[in-house]
């Protein structure tokens, strides 16, 4: 690939002193130098128009878009909704925020952790979570050895240093944070805290998501509790359960057991993901079918809602896998509409 660089090199490595360069070809070195570095400058612009680059048009903040897919997509979050959406706001809001912004989502599985986690990349990246600037780590995948929690430290900061040095604004997301080898987070210390600059490099645009199971048994606890008196699901507060899951992921054992990233208050805000109830386990069938170009009865769409395994056994009320087996019911009830429909041309 061509670079003006070796040429500018020439230019100033020259055997010759201003004093006897004479005006018409001092000039002419000059502006000689001056172009090869606008056309340099404009070789970065052209490229970025065709892959993708820490800019426009790759880089697109849209919060607005954000806001529109978590409330077209996730069903019975409230607090979810809200507290994403308005700390992505304020983080983006500020040209040189004070610390990077550290997300920590928590609750049951099933109930739409990862999916948020995706909406937030599409709303920031025009290639969504295929982003070159967005890094996924899966904790059973990436650190699946809990005795080589040292090693592993090293390799995720060496990973983050890099791609940031590339990209100030990344985003980094912990799958399955409770199955991380214990004080392996602590690693990621120095990009989240409270510094102007780490070895000469911002971390503070980049953006960090946890996804932990750590909490859910409390948060589903407490949401019972609100059922069982008469309240509403939706009066449920950030107030309510930001303790609770606090406490939670301090001390369950997993990755973020005893952290410092905890005790050192670096997460932003801790998302609780509240247990999906059957209403919305119904929302997540019926926008499945839509997005299969299904249509489905009022008993179909019964029969695939009560496959599913749901809690307390004595009330059944919330789903043990949220909406995480919805498509697989949804493939299997495709499979005997089809060979129903083929054993009526049969017949």
């Amino acid at each position: 690939m061509w670079s003006p660089l070796p040429f500018l090199a020439i230019i100033l490595l020259l055997p010759f002193s201003c004093d006897t360069l004479e005006p018409f070809s001092a000039g002419l070195a000059v502006g000689g130098g001056m172009v090869l570095s606008a056309l340099w400058s404009s070789r970065e612009v052209v490229v970025c128009q065709f892959r993708e680059c820490c800019g426009a048009p790759w880089l697109r903040p849209n919060v607005t878009k954000l806001e529109e897919s978590l409330a077209e997509n996730v069903f019975g979050q409230h607090l979810v909704t809200s507290l994403v959406t308005r700390s992505i706001r304020a983080h983006l809001r500020k040209a040189e925020p004070k610390k990077a912004l550290v997300m920590s989502f928590h609750g049951w599985t099933g109930a739409g952790k990862n999916f948020v986690a995706k909406f937030v990349a599409e709303s920031l990246y025009k290639e969504g979570m295929a982003s070159k600037h967005v890094h996924l780590f899966i904790s059973t995948l990436h650190f699946p050895h809990m005795e080589m929690a040292d090693i592993y430290k090293l390799r995720v900061q060496d990973w983050i240093r890099g791609n940031v040095t590339k990209c100030e604004t990344s985003l980094f997301i912990f799958d399955e944070i409770d199955k991380m080898p214990e004080g392996m987070i602590d690693g990621i210390k120095p990009f989240i805290d409270h510094h102007q600059s780490v070895e000469g490099q911002n971390f503070r645009k980049s953006i960090f998501i946890f996804l932990s199971n750590t909490g859910g048994r409390d948060i589903t606890k407490e949401t019972l509790k609100f059922w069982t008196e008469g309240k509403k699901r939706e009066d449920i507060t950030y107030r309510d359960l930001e303790m609770l899951v606090n406490k939670g992921a301090f001390n369950e054992l997993g990755g973020l057991h005893r952290s410092a990233v905890i005790d050192s208050s670096l997460i932003d805000v801790y998302v609780p993901f509240l247990p999906l109830e059957r209403q919305h386990v119904r929302m997540c069938v019926e926008q499945e079918a839509r997005l299969r170009n299904i249509t489905m009865q009022e008993e179909q769409i019964k029969v695939v809602v009560d496959s599913l395994s749901y809690w307390p056994q004595d009330t059944q009320l919330f789903s043990t896998t949220g909406c995480k087996r919805v498509a697989n019911k949804m493939d299997l009830y495709q499979e005997e509409v089809e060979e129903g429909e083929a054993e009526e041309l049969v017949l």
